[in-house]
């Protein structure tokens, strides 16, 4: 979904910084109740966008109804989809209530509104029309290439979306859970820092994903198409094999990472964000100020990379605090105003053209080897 307050645009002239026959608008609509920003944003600006992926998911859930198909040790299919609607879904929701938000209450936007004023023919974010009209084209192929991995793992890992109840109990789960998360942002925090470190990888990948100067929740998945399938493969499926969630915990999993991503690119830092809220007691916890000023950085933020939690950030020492408004300081960030910390392990020498790629190689070595058991 590309477009940003597409409903308002329409009814702005040229002069005042829109691109005529565009979503694209360069000005916060104001002076609204929360409630009216719930709008045709619910659709992607793109048709084509909307009108695949909604014939994939109905195709795949006749399909499934019809043939009753389901693989040995896995949920029905019917199951899987129905999870990816409802993935689908709150994706959809819950941007719209961070958009809401952001309009709402100024006093929580991670950036001051003066960043916001850019030239005329550039969105909110800071990307031209030909960097919108790439990103709509790569937010086809993410969907294309992510519903299809989801469907080569349906069948090609039995268990993978396990059907097994647990019988351990809900303490443990959570536990697992936590551990399945550690473990994803672990593959995602050595991912994100070699898309950085690699100059091909940034030149021809990540930097799509930094047009946005001025994140917002819209922004999270407009990424190169390789950028989210890498994150899929080295984030969700490595820690489900590595440590897998019983069927319940893996959509928990999967709906609280979908919210995560899209509050630590919301533009927002405060009570509103509700599961970096939940998760600030954990060891490191960040909140979306820490990813925000990451994406201020630009080709120069070698820092924050972990996708959840913070830990990774502080073990290898590259974390910084961002713009942390009181409110909203965690504790470390009293800590350690505005500094980057040394960390618990220097990792200078893995900041290389190529050795920045040694902890994905024996990460994918250690999966690799536990998947010989599992097929």
């Amino acid at each position: 979904s590309c477009g940003f307050f597409a409903e308002y645009g329409k009814e702005e002239k040229e002069d005042e910084g829109v691109i005529p026959t565009s979503p694209y608008v360069t000005y916060i609509p104001e002076k609204l109740e929360l409630s009216q920003h719930f709008s045709s944003l619910m659709l992607s600006s793109d048709p084509v966008s909307t009108i695949l992926e909604i014939s994939a998911l109905s195709l795949l859930t006749l399909l499934a109804w019809v043939y009753e198909i389901q693989v040995p040790g896995s949920k029905s299919l019917l199951e899987v989809a129905v999870g990816m609607w409802g993935l689908s879904l709150l994706r959809r929701v819950y941007n719209n209530y961070l958009e809401a938000v952001y309009c709402t209450y100024p006093q929580y936007r991670t950036q001051p509104v003066r960043e916001h004023v850019l030239r005329s023919k550039r969105d909110l974010v800071g990307r031209d029309r030909e960097q919108l009209a790439a990103i709509v084209l790569q937010d086809r192929l993410t969907f294309i290439s992510q519903f299809s991995l989801d469907l080569l793992l349906y069948f090609m890992i039995p268990g993978f979306y396990s059907d097994v109840s647990p019988s351990y109990s809900l303490p443990r789960r959570v536990a697992q859970l936590l551990l399945n998360h550690y473990v994803m942002s672990f593959g995602m925090y050595w991912c994100h820092r070699a898309l950085h470190k690699n100059s091909w990888l940034w030149e021809n990948i990540h930097s799509v994903h930094h047009w946005a100067k001025h994140p917002l929740s819209r922004t999270t998945y407009q990424d190169h198409w390789l950028d989210n399938f890498g994150n899929a493969i080295v984030g969700h499926v490595f820690a489900q094999i590595l440590v897998p969630l019983d069927g319940e915990m893996f959509w928990v999993s999967r709906f609280l990472r979908v919210c995560e991503s899209l509050e630590k690119h919301s533009g927002v830092s405060g009570k509103f964000n509700l599961v970096h809220s939940v998760q600030r007691w954990l060891p490191c916890a960040q909140m979306p100020h820490h990813h925000d000023w990451h994406h201020e950085g630009h080709k120069g933020c070698n820092y924050t990379f972990s996708s959840l939690g913070g830990v990774w950030d502080c073990v290898f020492g590259t974390r910084r605090t961002g713009r942390a408004r009181e409110p909203v300081q965690t504790a470390r960030d009293v800590r350690e105003p505005g500094e980057q910390g040394g960390g618990v392990i220097s990792t200078r020498y893995l900041d290389g053209q190529f050795t920045c790629f040694i902890p994905l190689c024996a990460l994918t070595g250690v999966v690799f080897n536990s998947l010989v058991g599992l097929i």
